[in-house]
C-alpha cells in the first residue's frame, strides 16, 4: 500500500482490479519434504506467509493451494504447501507465481493505496495537461516511481512534493510535474 506520508508499497506488483494480486514467485527447492523457496515481493519479507490460501499460476491460469507452514530462512522464505509432500512433487512448483484474492489484503487507510488501486490512473499536471496513463510503478530505493505510458514514457517520482491528489472515483492523479521534466 502507498501512505501518503510513507509512500511504500505494500505489494510491489501492480495487477489490474480483475486480476489475482501478485505477492511472490516460487524460485526453487529447499529440503527433501515438498518445501520451496518464495521470491516474496511484499513489504516485509515473509508478509506473503500471512496469506493462508495461495494461488499458484502462470499466464493467467490460477489454482488455489493451502499454505501449511512457512518461515523466514536466513535470506529467503520458505514454505510447505497442502499436497507437495516430496521434492519432486514440488518440483512442478518452480517458476509459478504466487497470488492472493484482492479480498485477502488488508483495508487500507484514507490517503493510503495499493499499488494496482494506482495502476491505470490518468496522470494530470496542475496545468490540466493529461501526461498520460500509470503503466506500473517501480520501488526504487529512495523512492516509487510511476510509469506513466506517454511518448515518451514519463517516469515520475511518487513523493509528496510531486503527488497533489490521488482520486480513485474520478481515476486521476494530479502531480507538481512538466512533460519535458
Amino acid at each position: 500500500m502507498i501512505n501518503a506520508g510513507a509512500l511504500r508499497p505494500e505489494a510491489i506488483v501492480a495487477v489490474s482490479r480483475t486480476n489475482p494480486v501478485l505477492v511472490g514467485r516460487i524460485n526453487g527447492l529447499y529440503g527433501v519434504q515438498g518445501w520451496i523457496r518464495v521470491f516474496d515481493y511484499c513489504r516485509e519479507k515473509g508478509d506473503i506467509l500471512a496469506y493462508d490460501t495461495w494461488l499458484l499460476g502462470q499466464g493467467g491460469d490460477w489454482n488455489e493451494v493451502r499454505l501449511l507452514n512457512g518461515r523466514v530462512q536466513a535470506k529467503t522464505v520458505v514454505a510447505q504447501l497442502a499436497g507437495y509432500v516430496d521434492r519432486e512433487a514440488a518440483r512442478l512448483l518452480v517458476g509459478m507465481d504466487i497470488a492472493i484474492r484482492e479480498h485477502q489484503l488488508a483495508p487500507v487507510s484514507e490517503g493510503e493505496y495499493y499499488w494496482q488501486d494506482l495502476h491505470g490512473l490518468t496522470v494530470l499536471n496542475k496545468a490540466g495537461e493529461t501526461l498520460g496513463i500509470v503503466k506500473e510503478l517501480l520501488e526504487t530505493g529512495a523512492n516509487d516511481v510511476l510509469v506513466v505510458d506517454s511518448m515518451p514514457e514519463l517516469l515520475i517520482p511518487y513523493t509528496p512534493a510531486v503527488i497533489d491528489k490521488v482520486d480513485l472515483k474520478k481515476r486521476i492523479i494530479l502531480v507538481d510535474w512538466e512533460r519535458d521534466y
